[in-house]
């Protein structure tokens, strides 16, 4: 089972079925000190094992299962070249840095395996671009009116640039609720310069959809470009503005970017998860077009103990192990604790951000989140099926 859950989302997240080493935020850019790398766990930034090999940075996750994933792997431009080569010299690797399996996987453009060695599949959320008004005349009805909405309430939707200003605003968005989809938002209570480092991965080949009502920003996605395929790394809007649907006008615009640059499949992290079949993301992804596409993925043994788990499939997360009853329990469970636990946590947030404004002679900012307001509350959160990311795309 997953020992360290990397998340890689919204995500999300995660897209594949093992360790996945990269997070939804992780810039290109990445700081290497001897043989340690900077990856997001859970939303935070932690040091992890890593090696370099044909110019290729492999991260080493788990403790009692040792997994090597390719760094920034569901973000890259090209698949992983020659694995046959960096499997043989991941195993002869010191015993220290030697992983136990190596994990690796294709685009969602190749779903045809090409390998032979061990593999599962992983179920993606994919919508195979042709033209955009293709993939609108499939939309169900409901989706359709949900588009047409959102621009008769006077949302407006535009790509805008990374920029300070941006990540101010996004910084609001995420600060608005602690908790999103009956679970904590690992981003809620960030500061400024950890968003912009959140955000700053890939910028140079990512679009920043953004969603303005009034002038105020109630929405945004990020869409990095991989060639022929576009991911989604973030989709995220204002609970408060939910009534001017503004995730759907922002993936419409998505859609119709991939057409405009040629890109054959537009991606937004997993369409299964696991053993967990009532999912309200997987739901909003259904309503706006997007299909499950199978992709292989590869589980390497690299060591004896390694031999063992790929055999005995022992990578896998618990939501792959339990039945879906048990999941579905487990999940309401935690999300009335989450709820508990929300409006304490947004008080402290809140008290930390008004001291500072205190210390700085500024007033307090008087907002309102969605968990002391009357109408979103931390309970009802939990039973909205809100279209925003809960942790990565993924």
């Amino acid at each position: 089972m997953r020992n360290q859950d990397v998340e890689v989302i919204i995500g999300h997240s995660g897209m594949g079925t093992g360790l996945h080493a990269a997070s939804l935020y992780t810039p290109k850019s990445v700081s290497k000190d001897g043989n340690t790398i900077e990856i997001s766990v859970r939303g935070r930034w932690v040091r992890a094992p890593a090696l370099e090999i044909n110019r290729q940075i492999f991260v080493i996750t788990g403790s009692w299962i040792k997994s090597a994933t390719v760094h920034d792997e569901e973000w890259l431009e090209t698949e992983l070249i020659n694995p046959e080569a960096c499997v043989n010299q991941l195993r002869e690797q010191g015993s220290e840095l030697r992983p136990d399996l190596f994990s690796f996987t294709q685009k969602v453009s190749a779903t045809v395996p090409r390998h032979t060695f061990p593999m599962e599949w992983d179920s993606l959320a994919a919508i195979r671009i042709t033209t955009w008004q293709n993939w609108w005349e499939q939309l169900p009805r409901e989706t359709r009116k949900n588009v047409r909405r959102s621009e008769k309430r006077g949302v407006k939707i535009a790509c805008e640039d990374f920029s300070d200003e941006l990540v101010g605003e996004i910084l609001q968005i995420q600060n608005e609720c602690s908790v999103r989809q009956g679970r904590l938002y690992q981003h809620y209570g960030k500061s400024f310069d950890q968003v912009k480092r959140d955000h700053s991965g890939f910028a140079e080949r990512s679009d920043f959809i953004c969603a303005r009502f009034e002038n105020e920003l109630i929405g945004f996605l990020k869409l990095v470009d991989r060639g022929d395929v576009a991911s989604i790394m973030q989709l995220n809007s204002q609970v408060a503005h939910y009534d001017k649907r503004p995730a759907n006008a922002l993936l419409a615009k998505a859609v119709e970017i991939c057409e405009t640059k040629g890109i054959s499949y537009l991606t937004y992290g997993r369409f299964n998860y696991g053993n967990k079949d009532d999912s309200g993301l997987r739901d909003f992804k259904i309503r706006n077009g997007f299909e499950n596409v199978l992709v292989p993925r590869y589980y390497v043994p690299l060591t004896p103990w390694g031999k063992i788990c790929v055999k005995a499939r022992l990578y896998r997360g618990l939501h792959q192990i339990l039945p879906s009853s048990v999941i579905k329990a487990g999940v309401n469970i935690r999300a009335k604790w989450y709820s508990f636990r929300a409006i304490e946590r947004t008080t402290l947030v809140e008290s930390t951000q008004d001291a500072k404004r205190n210390s700085s002679g500024l007033p307090r900012s008087g907002r309102q989140t969605c968990n002391t307001s009357n109408r979103w509350s931390a309970s009802n959160l939990t039973s909205q099926k809100s279209p925003t990311q809960p942790v990565g795309s993924k």
